[in-house]
């Protein structure tokens, strides 16, 4: 007969059954004090930031609770001056940006399209930086979510976010008011919150976007350019903590991230799944009720929209 005081059942499973030989087993419910703080160092049109989207998101996902997470902009374009802009990457010009986005785009699947650099380019990068800062300062996380917006529009379905009546509609779907917030950007004082993350990444030593600088108590830092895997990060914050091990949270159930981001496309959630691609249809028709979003695609890519 079953021991009836050694019984469980399982939440995940939904079977219920003897607990297994672990009676009892110490447990740490406190989290970590967040010693670390991590400058993100990036700007609204910088195309690797978009790719490293995937990966940063699960990042702070798992190890969020071992640092402060702080959003720098960078100043990627001020503006279109005739100069060269990037001559690495042979980008003198609008239109040189097109083959450069679309590239990006190829190699990470994460939809870029591009043709509004041949249309209606992207003058500078300062108007959508600028409204990033002003709501920064009134909300952090609403901030964030303006900035991936910003993203979505520019990468994805090629509107340029430089333009006014763009940010006031991506402003607005916010709840905020985008008239307001977009006005209040372009006054001076818009500006000198820009200039202030530009001294701020200056003194970081970020030169390139992506950069994220981890730096804790002593000021001690960990620089890691360009946007790289996950283990690359995992083991910067190794690191800056001086240890050998860490405890990763558990990635959140797609309901609640499809319900926290509203959009995701196949390769956000193939890295954080650990699933192929091929894998990514059966995992959302399992995870989500067939009624809680819809299926679509862009540029060759599927993508996941709550409803």
């Amino acid at each position: 007969m079953t021991n009836s005081d050694n019984m469980i059942c399982d939440v995940e499973t939904g079977v219920c059954g003897t607990a297994g030989e672990e009676e009892m087993e110490l447990i740490d419910l406190n989290k970590p004090k967040k010693t670390i703080d991590l400058y993100y160092v990036t700007d609204p049109i910088c195309s690797h930031c978009w790719a490293m989207e995937p990966v940063l998101r699960r990042f702070v996902e798992q190890y969020g609770d071992y640092f402060n997470f702080h959003t720098v902009m960078g100043g990627l374009l001020e503006k279109w001056d005739g100069g060269t802009v990037d001559a690495a990457n042979g980008i003198n010009g609008p239109t040189d940006v097109a083959g450069h986005w679309r590239e990006v785009g190829e190699q990470t699947r994460m939809p870029i399209d591009g043709t509004l650099w041949y249309n209606n380019p992207v003058h500078s990068s300062y108007p959508p930086s600028r409204v990033f800062k002003v709501i920064q300062k009134q909300n952090e996380a609403l901030a964030h979510v303006f900035l991936r917006r910003m993203r979505e529009a520019v990468f994805a379905f090629d509107q340029n976010i430089a333009e006014k009546s763009i940010l006031v509609e991506i402003v607005s779907k916010l709840g905020l008011d985008g008239e307001e917030i977009v006005n209040e950007a372009e006054l001076p004082s818009g500006q000198q919150l820009l200039n202030e993350d530009f001294a701020l990444a200056a003194n970081l030593g970020a030169r390139g976007f992506p950069t994220i600088v981890m730096v804790n108590e002593q000021n001690k830092g960990v620089k890691i350019v360009g946007a790289r895997s996950l283990e690359n990060y995992v083991t910067g914050l190794k690191q800056i903590l001086n240890a050998e091990e860490l405890q990763p949270s558990q990635q959140p159930p797609l309901s609640s991230l499809l319900e926290k981001e509203k959009l995701l496309f196949s390769k956000e959630i193939e890295v954080m799944y650990d699933v192929e691609k091929t894998g990514v249809n059966a995992l959302v028709e399992k995870e989500l009720s067939s009624n809680g979003y819809q299926a679509k695609e862009i540029l060759g890519e599927t993508y996941i929209v709550k409803n």
